[in-house]
């Protein structure tokens, strides 16, 4: 499982932002947020759609949890952005380290068999399955002074019941 503590931050957050409701009759199930590196983040929810400034120490502090594995210490979010509906959803996050990409890398692997997830490397990427049988992939590049990457999971579960 995966948990964003920014994207629920930014949903508790609606209340105080540019939000234009919508007509439950005209709405669809589709959920899409999307956050940058200085806190802008833009949703279209089912019953609501806007923008909202979030500080940018949430951006920097976001936390992410895949099945118990967290960030890199030391490394902040850059952006993530949610599509979710239907048919399933897509998580995908960006985010810069301080360490080399090898590290980095070595960090997410350790962590996951720690958790007993199953992961691997190859190429660029950490790869492998939640324990929710979601598949995602960890890209890492090299950046200055340390590396960027982003966290892509795909469920195929659809987002409501």
């Amino acid at each position: 499982m995966i948990r964003t503590a920014l994207v629920l931050a930014g949903v508790a957050m609606l209340a105080a932002c540019n939000v234009h409701h919508k007509n439950p009759a005209d709405a669809d199930e589709n959920v899409s947020i999307k956050a940058d590196e200085n806190g802008q983040v833009t949703f279209n929810v089912p019953f609501a759609s806007g923008q909202v400034k979030l500080p940018e120490a949430m951006m920097q502090n976001g936390d992410i949890d895949i099945d118990g594995v967290k960030m890199m210490p030391g490394a902040t979010m850059t952006g993530f952005n949610v599509d979710a509906g239907d048919k399933g959803a897509l998580v995908h996050m960006a985010f810069k380290a301080p360490a080399s990409p090898d590290n980095v890398r070595s960090y997410f692997l350790d962590q996951f068999k720690a958790k007993g997830v199953k992961a691997a490397v190859a190429g660029t990427a950490v790869s492998g399955e939640t324990n929710d049988g979601d598949p995602f992939v960890i890209d890492v590049q090299p950046a200055g002074g340390g590396s960027q990457g982003t966290i892509s999971i795909q469920s195929d579960k659809p987002s409501h019941h």
